[in-house]
């Protein structure tokens, strides 16, 4: 099976449910809007998460917010519709790699 979650120039939309809409602004204090927003903000650095994509292809994104803050999204893509597993502020080391990159 290919996946293909690298490229999000396709999407059209979010999948947020009652699961995972207030999740990270729980834990983390990121709304969900502020995540959107990475996704269309350069730059915008995604790799995959080999580790963690045997079903479906699990990514890493950093990037930043319209307010310039640097946070670090891991998410599937299922057709369309990127689905946020989890989002947090960068760490240091995120920082200094996003930084040169």
């Amino acid at each position: 099976m290919k996946f293909d979650c690298l490229n999000v120039d396709d999407v059209t939309a979010f999948d947020w449910d009652d699961g995972n809409i207030d999740k990270n602004e729980k834990k983390h204090g990121i709304k969900s809007n502020l995540i959107e927003e990475v996704f269309f903000n350069e730059p915008l650095v995604i790799a995959k998460d080999v580790k963690h994509s045997e079903y479906e292809c699990r990514c890493v994104a950093l990037g930043i917010t319209d307010e310039r803050k640097k946070l670090t999204v891991i998410f599937i893509k299922r057709k369309n519709k990127i689905r946020v597993i989890s989002a947090r502020y960068m760490s240091k080391k995120e920082r200094v790699f996003y930084e040169n990159y």
